[in-house]
């Protein structure tokens, strides 16, 4: 068990709306994105004049084109998750980040935010794709609250727009930037408690859905669909079916931001109405491991005296899901 004491997100400024994307001519159309993803908008890091020039054909190029970096984005975050929780930068022990997209294979994401942020304390990454947050919650609740300081922030930097080729229509219609974090602990009581966590892999699946060092995300995209609908589902199920009997409040489902027509499958498998399903896809696209945290953030004031369950999947093939229950 972890008690959640504050959230954050960022998105960058620039918006990767479908009017662009059909103007590069790649076969896409405004109507056509929608129907197939459900996503009107997404943001990114990359100014849309280099991605019109260079359709982002060398990915190793765009860190340098970027408008801002995953540090910044990250510290941004975390700034907000840390003015939510009423906490001091110096009050946090240990930093771990993850994810589909480090900004450099070392070092950690998470030295480079703790640096950002002043701090000298332990330090690292634990990915697994856009399941990451799954996995670190999963990994913290885990741990003995004596072999943790008081407080854990999680910070998830995507800048998935990096790894993408702009005339691939399959995945350019997809992805945006983001960052999102929590602030965490096993021994200061909180208001809103993280429960029934779980994480599972498939590695025989780990082909599936790739960023080679250096290269453009590819992935399976029937497959993967397939996988994340059916897996989403009994993630889901299995939450729903733990739920202390009686329990009254409103139960929300979060699940991970991969696109809205896969949400709507599993709404609709779940028996979850419109207003208990929170998501952002369809004006951020997918963020990848920072996406489900995110729609978390942005309605946390909304979100008081209920159940959420969560339920994210990735590539590896990994997934898992967890309970927050908020006072």
């Amino acid at each position: 068990m972890l008690y959640l004491h504050g959230l954050g997100h960022f998105h960058p400024e620039t918006v990767l709306d479908n009017h662009f994307l059909a103007s590069l001519d790649i076969g896409v159309d405004v109507s056509w994105i929608e129907s197939r993803v459900g996503i009107v908008e997404r943001r990114t890091t990359l100014p849309l004049e280099y991605l019109s020039r260079t359709r982002n054909q060398d990915p190793r190029a765009a860190a340098e084109a970027a408008t801002t970096t995953p540090t910044e984005m990250g510290l941004q975050a975390a700034s907000m998750a840390l003015q939510r929780a009423g906490l001091e930068a110096s009050q946090i022990g240990m930093v771990i980040s993850g994810g589909c997209s480090p900004e450099m294979q070392i070092p950690a994401d998470s030295s480079r935010v703790a640096n950002a942020l002043g701090l000298r304390v332990p330090c690292f990454d634990l990915h697994s794709a856009c399941s990451s947050f799954a996995s670190q919650m999963h990994f913290l609740s885990g741990m003995r609250p004596e072999a943790l300081p008081d407080f854990v922030l999680v910070v998830n930097c995507e800048t998935f727009t990096r790894t993408i080729n702009y005339n691939d229509r399959r995945q350019a219609v997809l992805f945006g930037d983001a960052a999102s974090a929590v602030i965490v602990s096993a021994r200061v009581p909180a208001p809103s408690v993280i429960s029934h966590t779980s994480f599972n892999t498939d590695p025989g699946g780990q082909h599936q859905i790739v960023i080679p060092t250096g290269g453009h995300f590819s992935q399976e995209g029937h497959a993967v669909q397939v996988f994340a609908i059916k897996t989403t589902t009994e993630l889901l199920r299995n939450l729903q079916s733990t739920l202390p009997e009686g329990e009254a409040r409103p139960k929300i489902f979060i699940g991970h931001q991969a696109n809205l027509r896969m949400l709507e499958s599993v709404c609709k498998r779940c028996d979850i109405a419109l207003e208990d399903h929170y998501s952002n896809v369809a004006g951020f696209g997918n963020c990848g491991a920072a996406g489900a945290p995110s729609v978390l953030s942005q309605h946390w004031d909304e979100l008081r005296h209920s159940v959420i369950h969560m339920a994210v999947v990735g590539s590896g093939l990994a997934w898992g899901g967890m309970r927050i229950t908020r006072e």
